[in-house]
């Protein structure tokens, strides 16, 4: 794989471009075996694993303090894992690939970590500002069906312009400022979307459930308590899909995933796509114009309506299909699905740590309060009025928040190569562009 394929905005550096490796010892780490409980005990040393992207995923946490598991001397000595020292750059490389920290002490990963401990040449904040710039290109090229990976002669080939360690320090400098700016817009753009939600949630909770609060609760006259698979065509059933869709083909069949099941994303234009021999396999999960499809991964309970051109279109393994039934609302449905009482139930049934999910099992009896069919409709009808302006806010944000990550790697990847002098860049307008809600 080129460098030119994994980031080919790194052509118009300023600077030359020379292979990390040369400039920082790469690495990376081990997991001893777990079949040796002695390897597991006194463990002191920490040991940053998928479990910890958690704290990766903002992009705001420069130097990771924290790990949840940690290692010992006799697991590091039996292992191909080593201690690294504070400072070194770790980049995440398998399952959630591509972000990136500092080591703030000495500590081990496992092996879905590169690392580099950074020479005299190679300033580490410079170095993770590059990794940052590279994020959207390392998730483009990373391989693999469940599990997408970026291998290590890949790695080994990543470059990075190399100003002098005075610029780099600089550009870290102006980097760590301007990149923290953007942040608080983010998380203000999220607390806003959250306070929205909340919101919505709760006009959807008096109109569609009459804020029943629990499913022991005695409903109203002509209400019953319905699992959610009898609510659905019983000819299609509730289920996932695709178990191991392959790489991305532009002329393939289009394919659901959990994270694509949010508003906005839905769209032909967005989505992969997997070859038409491997989707022939799942004629039973296709889906039809008007189908509800909820993320069981990642983003769970996030609910969205396929739209007509979507017809054919499969699922993967991290969202689920709902076709509904000839006697239910479908209009209905998807609201009573995003009401409190039902997201609670949702919630409450995920389980999981490094991939959290909820199983097909346990959605098919998550318990709708069913009113008759006509008052579905009116319902529905009243709900959908009264949630119109909430939906249309977060539409507003989502774009908003999409906008502020465009404008924040622009900023990286121009800073980095040099496009701009950050010594006399005030940094007031990179937000330029982006509205106040």
């Amino acid at each position: 794989m080129s460098q030119s394929n994994i980031a080919p905005w790194l052509a118009e550096s300023r600077w030359a471009t020379v292979p990390i490796r040369l400039v920082a010892r790469l690495g990376s780490g081990h997991t001893p075996s777990r079949s040796k409980p002695e390897y597991w005990t006194d463990c002191t040393k920490p040991w940053i694993t998928l479990a910890d992207v958690w704290q990766l995923r903002s992009g705001h946490t420069d130097v990771i303090t924290e790990t949840k598991e940690k290692i010992s001397q006799l697991g590091l000595a039996n292992s191909s894992a080593v201690l690294h020292p504070a400072q070194t750059v770790i980049l995440s490389r398998t399952a959630s690939v591509g972000f990136s920290a500092i080591m703030g002490s000495e500590m081990a990963t496992s092996q879905d970590f590169a690392t580099w401990t950074c020479g005299p040449k190679l300033d580490p904040r410079y170095l993770l500002h590059a990794l940052r710039g590279m994020a959207p290109d390392l998730k483009r090229v990373a391989t693999g069906s469940t599990h997408k990976t970026i291998y290590m002669p890949d790695i080994e080939q990543l470059r990075v312009p190399l100003p002098p360690v005075s610029e780099q320090r600089r550009i870290a400098n102006f980097l760590d400022a301007e990149t923290a700016r953007m942040f608080e817009l983010t998380t203000a753009l999220h607390r806003f979307e959250q306070d929205v939600r909340e919101r919505e949630r709760a006009v959807l909770a008096h109109v569609l459930n009459l804020d029943v609060r629990e499913t022991q609760s005695e409903l109203p006259s002509g209400w019953q308590w319905t699992p959610l698979m009898h609510l659905t065509d019983q000819l299609r059933q509730i289920m996932y899909g695709i178990v191991l869709p392959g790489p991305n083909v532009p002329d393939g069949v289009p394919i659901v995933k959990g994270g694509d099941v949010a508003a906005n994303r839905l769209s032909p234009e967005s989505l992969n796509r997997t070859t038409r021999q491997i989707e022939s396999s799942y004629e039973r999960s296709r889906l039809i114009g008007g189908d509800l499809v909820i993320a069981i991964r990642g983003s769970v309970g996030e609910i969205a309506v396929v739209p007509d051109e979507l017809t054919g279109a499969n699922l993967t393994q991290d969202a689920a299909r709902i076709s509904v039934g000839p006697t239910t609302n479908r209009s209905w449905l998807r609201l009573a699905l995003e009401s409190p009482l039902v997201v609670h139930q949702i919630q409450r049934r995920i389980t999981g740590a490094t991939i959290r999910g909820i199983n097909i099992w346990d959605l098919k009896r998550v318990l709708v309060p069913t009113p008759k069919p006509a008052m579905q409709k009116a319902l529905a009808q009243e709900a959908g009025s009264a949630i119109a302006t909430h939906e249309a806010l977060r539409t507003r944000v989502t774009q908003h928040r999409k906008l502020v990550a465009e404008r924040r790697q622009a900023l990286i990847t121009a800073a980095v190569t040099g496009q701009f002098d950050v010594s006399t860049a005030s940094g007031r307008n990179v937000t330029d562009g982006v509205p106040t809600v």
